[in-house]
């Protein structure tokens, strides 16, 4: 494509790069709390927030920094519209559920939204309406039933020809009185706010294990402890799982984000088409300025074609739809997917009632991981919550799960053969710089990158999580687990779990 606006050349997200945040000590001694909450993104956030206003002693620590995970690299989209998913919804759960779960997500989009209010916070709060459409004659009837099944939930909406938006568009629906804003502006002042009520909080702090003498206790790489009474994994994948099985319950998949200015003037809304590739659009405020976001390209971790050729697609659809004047951010995002498309969110397993997992999001952590939040702070609290049972880990459905976890089950097996095969006889000498190759070194396989000062990063390409054999991500400059979604970066260090150790380097001649 003949285009003079180049892509940035490395990834960074809006939200992260527009926003100062605090910076928080790495835990150094084995401590004592009454919550411990693992992962500092919206739901963790969240949850420390809601637990300590009821004045709980809650500790929160994260692998990394504070909101450099999922959050960090979100859409922030405040929306109950996630695809096209009632329809299926209530052929599988029946119409009842299928209505919780849209009031759950209305029941977030209601708390961030008084909370907002509460502490007047300044974080680019709009009300938006929400949309997917098709431009695919396939996909016209599928929104005609997604229609319906809205009917039956009493969701305010409309069928409709055309959008807002300047694109082709064969058939659009329409859910009313949804949201964005800026994820981290908003939360930034949670942190604030629960620091104030007692949170502590430990950044560099990696979870490992837990342990039970009479409540569990938390386990640190560095061999502290996290005494507690309750444990809130809310780290994107759990790190402890209890034998709830979860690798095999759940899939991992990436999308990517592109953010631009065009000189068209965004006309409001929040869009999403029905057909695959996924093309999202929404704006945000920049300096004054339209900021035009858009994503999509999903696709299951470390599988797949270039990872730079996903954001240079976004850029020729973007390009082709309303013009780019000027190309501002990159960044990409994962999140996993259950069986059932519904979020696992309470305790870990059956018997584990005071260890609680939130996962799952399906790429909608704005009201997902709010509600998650909500539903494990009540559960401590001991007050009751609508939505904890729909959302229950334990629940196990026999159709259409048993289909899905012999084929989620069946790809990663053919990935963890397949990988152990893979390799190039490439001479690592003759890589061009900001590069890599899988190649063998001493029988084994190993993943080689070269940095732009010509500098060689050598790994072995055996995940620690289960064995599987990492691939290169170029677009992110990772190295990109294809069966459970764990992330390294080119030297090896863990980036996003289920692992928990970082690639074994290897020596080069």
């Amino acid at each position: 494509m003949a285009n003079s606006v180049n892509i940035p050349q490395f990834p960074q997200a809006f939200w992260r790069d527009s926003v100062s945040l605090p910076d928080f000590p790495k835990l150094n001694e084995s401590i004592r709390t009454e919550v411990a909450i693992v992962g500092g993104g919206i739901t963790g956030i969240t949850a420390a927030y809601l637990l300590t206003r009821q004045g709980m002693k809650v500790t929160l620590i994260d692998a990394s920094d504070l909101l450099n995970g999922v959050t960090g690299h979100t859409t922030a989209k405040i929306t109950a519209q996630h695809g096209i998913i009632y329809d299926e919804l209530i052929q599988h759960f029946g119409k009842d559920k299928a209505s919780l779960y849209y009031q759950a997500c209305m029941d977030a989009k209601q708390l961030i939204e008084d909370t907002i209010q509460t502490h007047q916070i300044d974080c680019d709060h709009r009300q938006e309406d929400a949309y997917i459409f098709t431009n695919s004659d396939s996909y016209v009837s599928q929104l005609e039933t997604e229609k319906k099944a809205y009917e039956q939930l009493d969701i305010p909406s409309e069928l409709t020809s055309s959008v807002p938006l300047d694109i082709p568009v064969k058939s659009g629906l329409r859910m009313d009185n949804q949201a964005q804003f800026h994820p981290l502006k908003y939360l930034k002042v949670l942190v604030d706010e629960a620091v104030k009520n007692g949170l502590d909080i430990y950044e560099q702090t990696t979870a490992v294990d837990i342990e039970y003498n009479k409540h569990p206790t938390i386990v640190t790489r560095e061999e502290h402890r996290i005494n507690c009474n309750y444990v809130i994994q809310a780290s994107h994948y759990p790190f402890y799982d209890g034998e709830g099985f979860y690798p095999t319950r759940m899939y991992p998949e990436r999308s990517y984000i592109v953010a631009v200015k065009t000189s068209e003037t965004y006309p409001g809304g929040m869009y999403i088409n029905a057909e695959s590739p996924t093309r999202s659009v929404r704006s945000t405020n920049m300096n004054g300025e339209d900021l035009w976001l858009i994503s999509g390209e999903n696709h299951k971790t470390g599988q797949g074609k270039s990872t730079m050729k996903h954001y240079e697609a976004l850029q020729q659809y973007a390009e082709k739809q309303f013009g780019i004047s000027e190309f501002v951010y990159r960044w990409s995002a994962q999140d996993l997917t259950t069986m059932d498309k519904v979020p696992y969110i309470g305790p870990v397993t059956k018997n584990e009632d005071n260890v609680f997992v939130a996962t799952g999001y399906r790429k909608w952590g704005m009201t997902n991981g709010t509600i998650a939040a909500k539903i494990i702070s009540d559960r401590i609290l001991d007050e009751d919550n609508p939505y904890a049972e729909l959302y229950v880990p334990s629940r196990f459905q026999a159709d259409p799960d048993v289909r899905k976890f012999t084929s989620m089950n069946a790809d990663v097996a053919k990935h963890m053969i397949r990988g152990k095969l893979e390799y190039t006889n490439d001479n690592v000498k003759d890589l061009s710089a900001d590069d890599a190759t899988v190649t063998r070194v001493n029988g084994k396989r190993t993943g080689v990158y070269k940095d732009q000062d010509h500098q060689l990063y050598a790994v072995d390409t055996t995940c620690k999580h289960l064995g599987c054999e990492v691939n290169w991500n170029s677009g992110d400059r990772t190295w990109d687990c294809p069966c459970h979604g764990s992330r390294y970066s080119y030297t090896g260090e863990v980036i996003e779990g289920p692992a928990k150790e970082p690639l074994n380097k290897v020596e080069l001649e």
